[in-house]
């Protein structure tokens, strides 16, 4: 017998051997305690989905569309009214090679029906000629009558048909808080009237728009009461407004923290109680007074202000503004106000102790640096004279301050001088 015999024997006896062998077996194995259940073909699976499938969704009631659309309903109805009133801005800049970085964009809003536009100051910064175009696409040359570096507003005048002039309207930043809806209309990236919305994600915040515009400007003074929104802020959206849901314009959309030149999260916009107190002074003299105390003291956003000094200095109140130094000759000092006398080491900061504490300015209580700033460059003019209420150790007095015009620079004694 040959091999091939015997193999072909082998697997013959050995598949008989096997239980459940060959083709023709289809038997499946189940578990010993298996009981008999509804067959494969009359399972209601297949059938529900059948079903399903052929079903047809049911819209939904009208008044729940109606609740779910309210919200863009009443941003489709402020585009369209304040839309009109926002322009763009087109610049020529001197450069020592036409073509290259010559020209720039940004936004602005109608201020008022004389042909008053006002924008950022750094959107005109050396600018040799600007053009405004207007919602329905009309263009014209723009005079720049004015530009203030703190504030970085500018006020721009155009001479056209009244009818192209819808002036917006000027809300109440004052009343602005925290979590309310931030809507911004402008240009970015050159995508006229575009609207982006967003919330207001902090208040109080401060700006170096000066030293911003001009990175040789060595001047300690910040813009104050700075709106911080988490609306998206482009290049293009900068001098255009920043509305609450009635359409008012609560603030000029000014700047955007980010290290790639796009939006990241947060934006900036200089609030309308600045435009208010700016804008007027721009369009009379072409340029703002501010008034000065003299004073300098640690940043509560830096987490030493008299709130989180209280205990560490052990402070007779937990608000309001801790004195470090005094400048010389300045109203402050003129007025008594005393800096701090020692050095304390907080949280590994030194810290100027011992000075007079700002609580209150005109009547009006004050947390913060930047309130007091905020109060002056809102009410404060060069000349005017002021109440400030003073805690000096367990004493509290008022003593009148008269105010000056800001310098361009100031000395900032050490402390104990």
């Amino acid at each position: 017998m040959s091999l091939k015999t015997i193999v072909a024997v082998a697997l013959v006896v050995g598949c008989l051997a096997l239980p459940a062998c060959g083709p023709e077996d289809t038997q499946v194995a189940l578990p010993p305690n298996a009981v008999a259940s509804t067959p494969l073909a009359n399972l209601p699976v297949n059938a529900a989905f059948r079903q399903t499938a052929r079903a047809t969704a049911t819209p939904v009631p009208q008044e729940i569309i109606d609740a779910a659309d309210a919200e863009y309903l009443l941003l489709t109805n402020i585009y369209q009214r304040i839309a009109p009133s926002v322009v763009n801005i087109d610049i020529v800049i001197s450069t020592p090679h036409p073509g290259l970085g010559d020209r720039s964009s940004g936004s602005g809003f109608i201020y008022d029906d004389s042909g008053h536009i006002v924008t950022n100051a750094h959107v005109v910064q050396d600018a040799e000629e600007v053009r405004v175009t207007f919602n329905d696409g009309y263009v014209t040359v723009a005079e720049v009558l004015g530009a203030d570096p703190y504030s970085d507003l500018a006020v721009l005048k155009v001479d056209t048909d009244p009818s192209r002039l819808v002036p917006v309207v000027i809300g109440d930043s004052d009343a602005v808080r925290v979590g309310q809806r931030a809507i911004a209309i402008g240009n970015p990236f050159g995508l006229a009237s575009s609207m982006t919305v967003g919330i207001v994600s902090g208040l109080g915040r401060q700006l170096p728009s000066a030293r911003l515009l001009d990175l040789t400007n060595l001047s300690q003074f910040n813009n104050p009461s700075i709106i911080q929104v988490d609306t998206n802020i482009n290049p293009g959206n900068s001098g255009g407004p920043l509305l609450n849901s009635r359409g008012e314009v609560i603030g000029v959309n000014t700047a955007i923290s980010t290290e790639s030149g796009t939006f990241q999260g947060v934006g900036f916009a200089v609030p309308s109680r600045t435009l208010q107190r700016v804008v007027p002074e721009l369009i009379e003299t072409g340029r703002v007074n501010y008034a000065w105390i003299g004073i300098s003291s640690l940043s509560a956003e830096d987490g030493f202000g008299v709130a989180a000094l209280a205990e560490p200095l052990n402070l007779p109140v937990t608000a309001g503004v801790l004195i470090d130094t005094v400048s010389p000759n300045s109203p402050a000092a003129k007025a008594g106000l005393r800096g701090g006398t020692r050095q304390v080491m907080v949280r590994g900061v030194a810290v100027c102790a011992g000075g007079d504490i700002i609580v209150a300015v005109d009547g009006v209580y004050i947390q913060t640096m930047d309130e007091l700033l905020a109060y002056l460059v809102a009410n404060g003019r060069p000349g005017d004279t002021i109440d400030l209420l003073i805690v000096r150790g367990e004493e509290t007095f008022e003593v009148p301050l008269v105010l000056e015009e800001r310098p361009q620079t100031s000395v900032v004694p050490e402390c104990g001088e």
